[in-house]
């Protein structure tokens, strides 16, 4: 096998493990919020995720644009 298949493997395990990693990160989130009872709390949390994860998506989507823009020309 060539060497990038076996990084493509690796890659693809990795991603599979990830999501049971991630989610125990949570666990004082989503403590607080099932004990407060507060909807406007929870709303806001969620909210906030949506933003952090939202950023890094929009700051490469710009960069990427520049890139090719500054290639076509």
């Amino acid at each position: 096998m060539h060497k990038p298949v076996y990084k493509l493997i690796f890659s693809a395990i990795l991603l599979m493990s990830l999501p049971g990693n991630l989610s125990a990160q949570c666990a004082m989130c989503r403590a607080v919020l099932e004990t407060s009872g507060d909807n406007a709390v929870a709303e806001g949390i969620n909210n906030g995720i949506i933003y952090l994860m939202a950023i890094p998506y929009i700051l490469i989507g710009v960069l990427l644009f520049f890139v090719i823009r500054k290639i076509r020309s």
